[in-house]
């Protein structure tokens, strides 16, 4: 995968290498486990983009820490969110009085995430914080802002290393910047 060059058709630009992510998420975990040493964390994951970023980060986090996955959906097959929220699988596990990190592929207009918080906030965790692989602030509709922050990027529809199209191009290494063709269908 590495050293090799890859083209997909459908992307515009490649925005993200393997490399570049690699190399953030690397630093994101020494970041985690400075601010938690001393402490169990407990990790959940947002399916199904979340899922390479997580699996990638809890290697890098060198604190004692347990691991869940929760589901939800907002976008369906849309490239916008629909603002209405449902928790489509949850954790099983309880939070009160853990430490916790949410760990998101991407934070665009905020809602999905606002909700998620309130929606943990409410099993009385000792702390809970935020961290994500891409931040979209241009498109922020509600005040929501992660702790841990991979890379700002440009208002674009990006897919790769977990994020998707109507399900499609979540295997890529890396992340690019989807040809807004095979969105719109022009």
């Amino acid at each position: 995968m590495f050293g090799r060059r890859i083209t997909v058709k459908e992307l515009a630009e490649i925005l993200l290498t393997p490399e570049d992510i690699a190399r953030r998420v690397q630093e994101l975990g020494a970041e985690i486990t400075r601010d938690y040493q001393g402490k169990e964390l407990v990790v959940i994951g947002i399916l199904k983009g979340a899922l390479p970023f997580m699996a990638d980060l809890i290697r890098q986090i060198k604190v004692p820490l347990r691991y869940d996955l929760m589901a939800v959906s907002s976008y369906g097959d849309s490239t916008r969110t629909s603002g209405a929220v449902q928790i489509l699988k949850d954790i099983e596990m309880g939070l009160e009085d853990q430490h916790v990190l949410v760990v998101e592929d991407i934070i665009d207009t905020g809602l999905t995430l606002k909700y998620l918080v309130s929606n943990l906030q409410a099993r009385c965790p000792a702390s809970l914080k935020i961290c994500t692989l891409l931040d979209k602030p241009s498109r922020r509709e509600v005040d929501i802002h992660p702790d841990y922050n991979g890379f700002v990027i440009p208002d674009h529809f990006v897919v790769g290393y977990g994020l998707d199209y109507a399900e499609r191009f979540r295997e890529l290494p890396m992340i690019g910047i989807l040809k807004p063709e095979v969105y719109t269908g022009k």
